[in-house]
C-alpha cells in the first residue's frame, strides 16, 4: 500500500535526504536535520506522488490520505502537547511547498493555520500576549485569503494603511491588541463582502484549503514560466509540508531570520544572513522591515547602528553558528538556512544548499576542495558551466566618471545599463523589440519573474540581501541592487525621483551589483579578468576533459579572446564573415556581376592576397594549434544590394550601371536560399573560388609557418555536402592547389580535408562521404533547420508556443534536440568511423557551447566541440562534467 504521508521531529524521521525525489528538497532536508537531533518544530510531508495524482485526477486526493494527515497531525499533538482544532490548547501549524528542486517563491505558503475566533484568544492566554495572538490571527486572514481563497493581498493593506493614518500609527508594531481585533473585523468584513463567504472557521477546512492551494500553485503563471526558465521537468510536482508552528513574533525575545553558511556573492568563508526581532519570516524575504546583520563583523562592515543577533541574543547565536557548522560539514556544501527563535528557543525551519553567483560557486568549491572538505573532481562538479556567463560580461570601467545618485545593497554582483522600466509586461516588451532594460520595482514578487528574466538588471527600493528580487537575481546571474531606500517611484506618473532629481521611464540608468551603486546614464564597461579560482578550476576540468574545447572565429580579436578563455583552436572561421569590409565586398560584387570565368578570376586575385592576410594572422595567434577553415557558404544575392537607394549607391561606387546590378540581383535571388544555390553548390559551379580560397589557405599556412616556426596543418572544410560526388570534385580543386603551393613555395603542406555535416543525407551516407573526408564537423544549425523543417530565423514565432503547451522542451536551436537531430549525428559518427576509423569528428554549431548538447557530443565521442569565444570556459568545464559523468556512469 502507497505510504502518502512522512512524519518528523522530536529528534527521529520517517525519511532521510536521500528521499528528495518523494518528499521534495525542504521535506527531505527537515527529516533528514530531525535525524541529526537537530531542534526542528515536528511535522509531516505529503509526498510529491500525491501532487501528481491531485494533476492527473481532476483535484482530487488518493484513498487513504486524509487518514495519515489525521494520524500526523495526532503525532504532532503529542510531541507539542497541543491539538489541532482544540479551542482550549490548539496546535497550528505552517503549511509550505517543497519541490526537489529550490524555486524561490514560486510556490504560496500559509502561516498560523488553525487559527479562528474561538483558538485566538487561548493562544493570547498561552502566550501571556494578547497583542502577539491577534497580530498573528490578522496576519493569517490576510495570507490565506491571498493564497487560497484568491483575494489580492493589497486590499488589506490598504485598510491596514487607512487604520494607521486614522489612528497616527506609523509602524505594525505600534498596533495593541484592541487595534488588531478592529483590524480583523475589517478583513473579515472585506473577505464576505467580496467572495460572498464568511471567513473559514473551522481548522480542518482550512487545513485541506492550504494543502490544495500548495498543489494547484505548482502549475501557477509564475511556477510554469520558472520550471521553463530553469528547465525543470512539470511533472515533477511539488510535496506539501505541515508543520507545528513557532513564532518569531512573540515579543523582543524572539526573532526569525535566513543565513547562508558563507556569503553566496562573494564566497567567503563567513556567516551572512539577516535577521527581524519580533517578526515572522515573511517579514524578511518580502523586505517589508528593515532586516539587521547576524554577526557584529557584518553590522560593523555595513555600517549599521541597528544591534546584531550575535549581540542581541547571544546564547541562541552560538547555538545556531554550531548547527551551521555542523550541517555544512555534513552535506558538504554551503547550506541555505531559516530559523526562527521563539522566547529564545531556536528552531531550525529549513536547510538547502544555497544558491549562489558564479564567483561565489568558483570560490567555495575551491576553498572546500582545500578543506579537504570535497575533491577536485567534485569542485568541478558543483559549478553550473552556463552560470560562468556572469563572469564573462562587462564590468564597470575603474575610471569611468560615476554619476552616482542613490546606493542600495549589492544584492548580485554585475553591472547592466539600460532604459527605466517601471513594470515586468514593459521589460517583456521592450526585450522583444531589442531594448535594453532595468527593471525597477518598489519590491518585485514571483509575478515578476518574466520580467526580471527579459531585464538587463534589477533596482528595487526595499528588501534586503535575501529578499525575492536578490535571491531570483542571483539565480538567473543579473546584476541587481535592492533595497534603494532613498528612490521613490510614482508608477503612475511614470517617474523615479531622487535627491531632488527626477527620472522617467525611458531614461537609461547603470547598475552596479558589486557596489549597490546606482548611476545616471551608461557607464563605460571593462571585461573581467580570468584568475584566481576561475584559473583553478579551469586546470582541474582540463585534467578531467576528454573533449578539446575549440572556437568558432574569423576576426583575430575574437581568436585572441578565445586563446585567452583557453581554446584548443579553432573548429570554425566562417570565411564569407570575411568578405563584406571595405575594398572586399567591392571585389566580391565584381565577381558575382561578372559573366565569364576569366572575369570572376580577375576579381578573385584582388580578394586573394587579403584572404591570404587574415588565414596567416589567424594561424600566427593559434600558434600550431588545429585551425578548420570553411569555404564559402552562403547563396552569392546576400552579397548584393537589395533597396533601390543600396543599388544606386554601389553601382556608382563599381562604375556599373544600376539596372544590370538590379537584374544580377533578381537572377540570383531565391525563393528558399537556405536550401538553394549555396555552399559546395557554388564551389562546385564556380570552381575558381575554392580554388582561390584554398591557395589563400596553403600560402598563409607556409607564412605562418615561418613565422612563428610552427608547422601549421590547416583544415580545410566543404560545407553543405549531401552527396560523396561533390565533395570528391571539390576536394580535386583543393589538392591540385596544395601541390601548386608547395611546388611554388619549397614547402611541404600538410593538411587535411573534411566536411561540414548539415543534412539529413550526409549523416546517413556518411560512410561513403568518410572516403573522401579526413573529418566531419556537425553543423548542428543548419542539421536542425533541415531535420525540422523550420527556419531558426522564423521558429521563434511559434516555438515559445510549442514550449508552454509541452509539444517540445526546449528551443532546439538552444539546446540540441537529442532524439532526433542527435540520433542524425550519432548515425554519422557511427557510420563515418566505421568506414574511416581514424576520422575525426567536431561540432561547430551554436550548440557547441551549450552544457546538455556537451553532454551529448561526450555520449557520442566527439573529439571536440567548437564554440564562440565567450562560451570556451562554459564548454571546458561542461565537458569535463560530462566525461566525469560519462565515467561514473560506465
Amino acid at each position: 500500500m502507497t505510504k502518502w504521508v512522512f512524519g518528523f521531529g522530536d529528534g527521529n524521521a520517517e525519511g532521510t535526504a536521500s528521499m528528495r525525489n518523494l518528499l521534495g528538497g525542504k521535506g527531505a532536508n527537515l527529516a533528514e536535520m530531525s535525524n541529526l537531533g537537530l531542534p526542528v518544530p515536528p511535522g509531516f510531508t505529503i509526498t510529491t506522488e500525491v501532487c501528481t495524482y491531485f494533476d492527473t485526477h481532476d483535484k482530487t486526493y488518493p484513498e487513504g490520505l486524509r487518514g495519515e494527515v489525521d494520524a500526523a497531525l495526532v503525532e504532532i499533538g503529542r510531541i507539542t502537547g497541543r491539538r489541532f482544532g482544540d479551542a482550549g490548547n490548539p496546535l497550528l501549524v505552517s503549511v509550505r511547498s517543497g519541490a526537489r528542486v529550490s524555486m524561490p517563491g514560486m510556490m504560496d505558503t500559509v502561516l498560523n493555520l488553525g487559527l479562528n475566533d474561538e483558538t485566538v484568544p487561548a493562544l493570547a492566554e498561552a502566550a501571556g500576549d494578547p497583542r502577539f495572538a491577534y497580530d498573528s490571527y490578522r496576519r493569517f486572514i490576510q495570507m490565506y485569503s491571498d493564497v487560497v481563497m484568491g483575494l489580492d493581498h493589497h486590499a488589506f493593506e490598504e485598510i491596514l494603511e487607512d487604520y494607521k493614518n486614522e489612528t497616527g500609527h506609523e509602524l505594525d508594531t505600534d498596533l495593541s491588541a484592541d487595534d488588531w481585533q478592529i483590524v480583523i473585523a475589517s478583513y473579515k468584513a472585506l473577505v464576505e463582502e467580496e467572495l460572498g463567504t464568511p471567513f473559514p472557521q473551522d481548522p480542518h477546512e482550512q487545513l485541506w484549503g492550504a494543502i490544495s492551494a500548495v498543489f494547484h500553485s505548482w502549475d501557477s503563471a509564475r511556477a510554469i514560466t520558472y520550471r521553463r526558465l530553469h528547465d525543470i521537468p512539470n511533472d515533477w510536482g511539488t510535496a506539501v509540508n505541515v508543520q507545528a508552528m513557532v513564532f518569531g513574533n512573540m515579543g523582543q525575545d524572539s526573532a526569525t531570520g535566513v543565513a547562508f553558511t558563507r556569503n553566496p556573492s562573494t564566497g567567503e568563508k563567513a556567516l551572512y544572513g539577516e535577521f527581524l526581532v519580533n517578526a515572522q519570516g515573511e517579514d524578511v524575504v518580502a523586505g517589508i522591515r528593515t532586516p539587521q546583520d547576524l554577526t557584529e563583523a557584518a553590522r560593523i562592515a555595513a555600517g549599521s547602528d541597528s544591534p546584531s543577533l550575535e549581540r542581541v541574543m547571544p546564547a541562541a547565536f552560538a547555538e545556531f553558528v554550531e548547527i551551521c557548522d555542523r550541517l555544512e560539514a555534513h552535506y558538504r556544501d554551503m547550506q541555505d538556512l531559516e530559523f526562527t527563535i521563539e522566547r529564545g528557543k531556536l528552531w531550525m525551519l529549513q536547510t538547502r544548499s544555497g544558491k549562489r553567483t558564479a564567483k561565489a560557486a568558483l570560490k567555495i568549491a575551491a576553498e572546500m576542495a582545500d578543506e579537504g572538505l570535497i575533491t577536485t573532481q567534485e569542485a568541478v562538479m558543483r559549478v553550473d558551466p552556463a552560470a560562468l556567463d556572469q563572469l564573462l560580461h562587462p564590468m564597470i570601467d575603474p575610471a569611468a566618471t560615476r554619476d552616482i545618485v542613490a546606493t542600495g545593497l549589492p544584492a548580485s554582483p554585475g553591472a547592466a545599463s539600460g532604459e527605466i522600466v517601471f513594470s515586468s509586461d514593459e521589460a517583456e516588451e521592450a526585450k522583444a523589440a531589442g531594448r535594453k532594460v532595468i527593471l525597477v520595482r518598489v519590491e518585485t514578487s514571483p509575478e515578476d519573474i518574466h520580467g526580471m528574466h527579459a531585464a538587463e538588471g534589477i533596482l528595487t527600493t526595499r528588501g534586503g540581501m535575501t529578499s525575492h528580487a536578490a535571491v531570483v537575481a542571483r539565480g538567473m546571474g543579473k546584476p541587481c541592487v535592492s533595497g534603494a531606500g532613498t528612490l521613490r517611484i510614482d508608477y503612475r506618473l511614470g517617474t523615479l525621483t531622487v535627491a531632488g532629481r527626477k527620472l522617467a521611464k525611458g531614461d537609461r540608468i547603470t547598475i552596479d551589483g558589486t557596489t549597490g551603486q546606482v548611476l545616471v546614464g551608461e557607464v563605460a564597461m571593462l571585461q573581467p579578468e580570468m584568475s584566481g579560482e576561475f584559473s583553478r578550476l579551469m586546470e582541474w576540468a582540463d585534467a578531467h576533459r576528454r573533449m578539446a574545447v575549440r572556437t568558432n572565429a574569423e576576426t583575430p580579436a575574437d581568436a585572441r579572446a578565445a586563446r585567452g578563455f583557453g581554446a584548443e583552436g579553432i573548429g570554425l572561421c566562417r570565411t564569407e564573415h570575411m568578405f563584406f569590409e571595405g575594398e572586399r565586398i567591392v571585389a566580391v560584387r565584381e565577381m558575382i556581376l561578372s559573366e565569364s570565368e576569366q572575369g570572376r578570376r580577375a576579381a578573385l586575385d584582388k580578394l586573394l592576397p587579403m584572404q591570404r592576410g587574415d588565414f596567416t594572422e589567424l594561424f600566427e595567434i593559434m600558434q600550431g594549434l588545429p585551425v578548420t577553415i570553411r569555404l564559402l557558404d552562403p547563396p552569392l544575392h546576400e552579397f548584393l544590394p537589395h533597396s533601390e537607394e543600396e543599388i544606386a549607391e554601389v553601382a556608382a561606387v563599381m562604375g556599373v550601371d544600376s539596372e544590370v546590378l538590379r537584374q544580377r540581383a533578381l537572377d540570383l535571388n531565391e525563393f528558399n536560399p537556405m536550401l538553394g544555390h549555396r555552399g559546395c553548390r557554388l564551389l562546385v559551379t564556380y570552381p575558381e573560388i575554392a580554388e582561390m580560397q584554398a591557395r589563400a589557405i596553403f600560402e598563409g599556412a607556409v607564412a605562418a609557418g615561418k613565422t612563428t616556426g610552427a608547422p601549421v596543418t590547416p583544415e580545410i572544410m566543404v560545407p553543405l555536402v549531401g552527396v560523396k560526388a561533390e565533395l570528391d570534385l571539390v576536394r580535386a580543386r583543393i589538392d591540385a592547389m596544395a601541390k601548386a603551393v608547395s611546388q611554388e613555395s619549397g614547402v611541404s603542406i600538410d593538411y587535411q580535408v573534411g566536411t561540414m555535416i548539415e543534412l539529413p543525407r550526409a549523416c546517413l551516407r556518411a560512410g561513403e562521404i568518410a572516403e573522401a573526408a579526413e573529418f566531419f564537423s556537425f553543423g548542428t544549425n543548419d542539421l536542425t533547420q533541415t531535420t525540422f523543417g523550420i527556419s531558426r530565423d522564423d521558429a521563434a514565432s511559434f516555438l515559445g508556443t510549442y514550449q508552454r503547451l509541452g509539444l517540445v522542451e526546449r528551443d532546439p536551436f538552444v539546446s540540441l534536440d537529442q532524439d532526433g537531430v542527435g540520433e542524425l549525428v550519432r548515425i554519422g559518427a557511427e557510420r563515418g568511423r566505421a568506414a574511416r576509423p581514424g576520422l575525426k569528428l567536431g561540432i561547430c554549431g551554436e550548440h557547441g557551447g551549450d552544457p546538455a548538447s556537451i553532454e551529448f557530443c561526450e555520449s557520442v565521442g566527439l573529439d571536440y566541440v567548437s564554440c564562440s569565444p565567450f562560451r570556451v570556459p562554459i564548454a571546458r568545464l561542461a565537458a569535463a562534467q560530462a566525461a566525469l559523468k560519462a565515467k561514473a556512469g560506465a
